[in-house]
């Protein structure tokens, strides 16, 4: 294949399209002149040589690619290349090559497409929503916004898998927690989970798992929100869960045994029910109970813990974080201390360090899907903690009192408008209410009403053609609720005596205390609070601070002007179940954004509805399942998987009712296409799907990929393929082209989302045109309603978290397909300079054809741990004294390290952290001489504090400016960890997963 950059390519000027960016139609385009050779940038200061030269704007490739074209000359000579093209001619095997280069609009300026991005917003309509329906306005306190959400100390920061360097955002999630069970009433939560309809799936799940009997029923209240219902459905039928749907009173008379039930508390129409007499009757049947509850009620309402719930999920979402269109919101998930292996997600604890200090962690890991593989009774692997981080911060904020008084306030002008529709004869019914009424009138007097209110730019939710229902937030004011009743009033006049005497009966109201400790009281003024912010940004390493070179994980550059459209109103305002005709800017974007994923992967068809990678993998074996399904062949179950793949791979085919048998890799990493071959024709008859990551998880370009994808189709089966390294993909080849039939993408990884601390994240899939039918529906917007050949929804808005999708719209329009290919070609190069340097001090576990690796790269540190007794685990703390993040540790094999530097690090700071490698080498070294202890060393010791250093006493055979300032980049800016190494073990075996307790502050 042709060179992306050569001058054929970048000489000529490209007309943006105007059926893509209609607002600049007329605007033409001059991309830079790269050099053909290296793909280096050709006289920068060169001046114009035409007039329509004077209307290029910056080229944002050269900012997001973080090579120089000084630097890339640089590494491909140490690599022994003469270009990028050569270099891919030799890591890429010609036969998986795209047919052709990606057929993109050219990349345009940041100013540029802020501006064409802005009219596209626009065409969304901002509408005052009362849908509710599990969804409400808030506000969230500027302090928050800008110093939370729009700061990437904290949005550009990873999994807090390294404990030591992220007590900032561990207890920030530990406040979290406690607010979860503070106002649940339960005894364990976890860290957060994707939304509260995925949330009350989960439930189901674990309470199926747990359940001694043969019951498969599973009871949900029929006044549960709708896309719940819908989502628990959908999990519930490849597991062959019966889903009963009835109200919560008739299960007494249910003639099947049932091993849970579901509640939703305030119901969905905005009804307080009484469901202890249900709830006894559950727990008699043996069953498990969940609540689906308001956390916001709960400040007034009686906790779901002491009216005998056993596990209690919900939404966050309300709690300062923006409504976005559906997402991203961190949901909950409550239980009883006696689940707490059983529980999904993950769980922040409570532990010690080395040095005695307290310190956090993430809690009982064994119990993850990463270690269960096909034994998991969930997929899940990440959580929105970003969105955790402003829930827990909004309630710091504003305290049990602050949040007490928005609760009160908020009910009483629902008790107002009750009020007044009462006084124009509405039905609004006697049932107690927190926040919403449903509203019912003759079908002529309500469609006026519906007709009135469009008109005053307000939407209600339509119940029937006889009821809506109207639900109140913490933006409404007495005005608004006016305004609502001249609506209703249609001719008359609208009532001015409001009653707003509350509708909360003692029997229900709260009388336990919550959110007592310290945390929730000390940093109410603004100065205390951003103060206490930045004292937990602090203890975080995050991409502000040096590189994350984490395998498999994608931590490249996420730019100001890629994250700026996400708190804008026009994005962020607007309710999930909005009219489809008042979110055109949003239809506008999803379906560009579709196409242009569709051009990269090669698929016909996309799908945005899936909110993490996880659900992404989940959604393409239920759309693999349903194209079986419909073809007649129901007996297919079988999903091979290699036994290196990531252990969300087998918990998502048991979760889609699918049978793992694995597949054996040969000892270069590689699938053993004998094996695959045997297995393949084995289950010839049931074989369902292959489970592929491609590049390889071992790193490499698998020259049998299509061979591989081959097999599985000559027996009847589909590939899915993981799309995690898909950024060693764009531009040089495509999923679909390479045998794939679905995929799915991390939109958090290959296309700039960040990673925000562990979610959000978004996991579209990429289908082919036979399975294009059974992509996911979503039966509360029309356009998914068009075939019933779909799947049902995967998560509670259609197209799940929608308002971080404009970061990808933004990166793919910012590169051009010419940006993206090279961006490809970088992150490719920077892994094999990387391994190349690393040469001669570690050994390379896996290489490919002409001993290049792909985008990453796995170090292979055994024998050090034979030899000498030093662990992964050592050299990766020793990094963090040299101020970076570590790389991923022992997965895909252990006892190793795995390196992925993404295109965005400059040479620099590769060569940084090479440097760090292969200095921790010679500090290996001294082990290995007899110059240092086996034991009592800098490896073992690591990472050192600066308590330690700062301290009376100095126990160690080194001196403290090793320890610490191991370089000399490491005096001018040096990272500090917060707390020494982590007792993981001490942790799970004394449990606290809460903020402690006053007397221990007190102590």
């Amino acid at each position: 294949m042709a060179s992306k950059f050569s001058t054929e390519h970048y000489s000529s000027p490209a007309v943006s399209d105007p059926a893509v960016f209609p607002e600049t139609a007329d605007v033409q385009e001059q991309l830079t002149t790269l050099d053909p050779a290296s793909g280096a940038m050709a006289d920068p200061g060169a001046s114009a040589s035409s007039w329509n030269d004077l209307a290029a704007e910056e080229d944002f490739v050269p900012r997001h690619v973080g090579p120089s074209a000084a630097e890339v000359a640089t590494m491909l000579e140490t690599l022994g290349v003469s270009s990028l093209d050569a270099l891919m001619e030799q890591t890429v095997p010609a036969k998986i090559r795209a047919k052709q280069p990606l057929q993109l609009p050219a990349g345009r300026s940041e100013a540029e497409l802020l501006q064409a991005l802005k009219a596209i917003a626009q065409q969304n309509q901002v509408f005052r929503s009362y849908i509710g329906m599990g969804y409400a306005n808030c506000i969230t306190p500027p302090v928050i916004q800008r110093n939370i959400l729009e700061n990437p100390g904290w949005y550009t920061q990873y999994t807090p898998y390294q404990p030591e360097i992220a007590q900032g955002r561990l207890e920030a999630l530990l406040n979290f927690q406690t607010v979860v069970t503070d106002l649940t009433g339960m005894e364990i939560a976890n860290a957060s989970l994707l939304d509260e309809a995925t949330a009350a799936a989960e439930a189901m799940s674990m309470s199926y798992g747990l359940h001694k009997g043969k019951a498969t029923a599973f009871w949900v209240a029929e006044s549960c929100h709708p896309q719940t219902i819908e989502v628990v459905k959908t999990r519930a039928l490849p597991l062959g869960i019966e889903v009963i749907v009835s109200h919560p009173s008739e299960v007494a008379q249910c003639d099947r045994p049932i091993f849970g039930m579901l509640l939703q508390y305030p119901a969905t129409d905005g009804r307080i029910e009484d469901y202890e007499a249900a709830i006894a009757h559950a727990h008699e049947a043996g069953a498990l109970v969940t609540v689906a509850a308001d956390l916001l009620a709960l400040t007034l309402l009686k906790p779901p813990g002491e009216f005998g719930a056993d596990i209690v999920v919900g939404n966050t979402q309300r709690f300062g974080v923006p409504l976005g269109y559906g997402g991203p919101h961190a949901a909950y998930f409550a239980t009883r201390e006696a689940y707490k292996r059983q529980i999904p997600g993950r769980l922040v604890g409570i532990s010690k360090d080395v040095q005695g200090n307290t310190a956090l962690r993430l809690a009982l890991q064994t119990r993850e899907q990463h270690i269960r593989r096909d034994k998991a009774t969930s997929n899940i692997c990440t959580a929105q903690v970003l969105l955790a981080v402003m829930a827990s911060m909004y309630a710091v904020y504003h305290g049990a009192e602050g949040l007490q008084r928005i609760a009160t306030r908020v009910h009483q002008l629902t008790c107002g408008l009750a009020s007044g529709l009462t006084q124009l004869g509405y039905r609004v019914g006697q049932t107690p209410f927190f926040d919403t009424v449903r509203v019912e009138g003759e079908a002529a007097q309500m469609a006026q009403v519906w007709e009135r209110a469009i008109a005053h730019r307000i939407n209600l939710r339509r119940m029937n053609a006889t009821s809506f229902g109207i639900t109140l937030d913490e933006t409404t004011t007495p005005q608004a609720v006016e305004e609502l009743l001249r609506v209703f009033a249609l001719e008359d006049a609208a009532p001015q005596q409001l009653d707003i005497t509350t509708r909360i009966p003692k029997a229900f109201q709260r009388t336990s205390p919550y959110l007592s400790h310290p945390v929730f009281q000390d940093y109410r003024s603004e100065t205390e609070l951003l103060r206490y912010m930045y004292r937990l940004q602090m203890k975080d390493l995050s991409l502000a601070t040096a590189m994350i070179p984490l395998g498999s994980c994608t931590m490249k550059l996420n730019s100001t002007s890629e994250m700026l459209p996400v708190t804008w109103a026009e994005f962020g305002q607007i309710h999930p179940f909005a009219p489809v005709e008042q979110t055109q800017g949003y239809q506008t974007l999803f379906r560009q954004l579709e196409d242009w994923l569709a051009e990269i992967t090669g698929f016909s068809a996309i799908s945005l509805q899936p909110n993490a990678g996880s659900q992404g993998e989940y959604t393409g074996l239920l759309v693999i399942r349903q194209y079986h399904l419909q073809r007649g062949d129901a007996h297919r179950r079988v999903c091979l998987i290699p036994e290196s793949a990531h252990g969300t791979n087998p918990a998502s085919a048991v979760m889609a009712g699918m049978k793992v048998v694995p597949v054996k890799c040969d000892r270069d990493g590689n699938i053993d296409i004998d094996d695959l071959r045997a297995k393949a024709e084995k289950h010839s008859d049931t074989l369902a799907a292959l489970m592929v990551t491609y590049p390889s998880t071992h790193g490499v370009f698998e020259e049998g990929i299509q061979d591989i994808c081959a097999i599985v189709h000559q027996h009847g089966g589909q590939v899915y393929m993981d799309g995690a390294n898909l950024n060693a993909q764009v531009g040089l080849c495509r999923p679909a082209e390479l045998g794939a039939d679905v995929c799915h993408l991390n939109l958090h990884k290959t296309f700039c989302i960040p990673h925000g601390g562990g979610g959000p994240g978004m996991g579209p899939i990429g289908v082919v045109a036979h399975l294009t039918p059974f992509l996911p529906g979503h039966d509360i917007v029309s356009p998914y309603a068009e075939t019933g050949e779909h799947i049902g929804a995967v998560s509670a808005a259609p197209w799940g978290s929608s308002s971080i999708l404009p970061i990808s719209w933004m990166y793919i329009a910012l590169m051009g397909g010419e940006g993206l290919t090279h961006a490809t070609e970088v992150a490719i190069l920077n892994a094999n300079y990387m391994a190349k340097r690393l040469e001669g001090h570690y050994s390379i576990l896996y290489r490919g054809r002409n001993d290049r690796v792909a985008h990453e790269c796995i170090i292979d540190l055994r024998p050090f741990k034979k030899s000498l007794g030093i662990e992964a685990e050592d050299i990766a703390k020793r990094l963090i004294d040299y101020g970076f993040h570590p790389p991923t540790m022992s997965w895909p094999v252990a006892g190793t390290i795995m390196v992925e530097p993404t295109e965005s690090e400059s040479q620099a700071e590769l060569d940084r952290f090479c440097d760090a490698m292969i200095a921790i080498r010679e500090e290996i070294r001294e082990i290995e001489d007899g110059n240092a202890d086996r034991q009592n060393n800098l490896l073992k010791n690591a990472p050192h504090t600066a308590a330690m250093v700062a301290g009376d006493r100095w126990d160690y055979p080194y001196s403290r400016e090793r320890a610490v300032y191991p370089t000399p980049w490491t005096k001018a800016n040096k990272f500090w960890p917060s707390v020494g190494r982590v007792d993981n073990a001490y942790g799970d075996r004394n449990l606290v997963c809460a903020c402690l307790p006053m007397d221990a502050y007190t102590e």
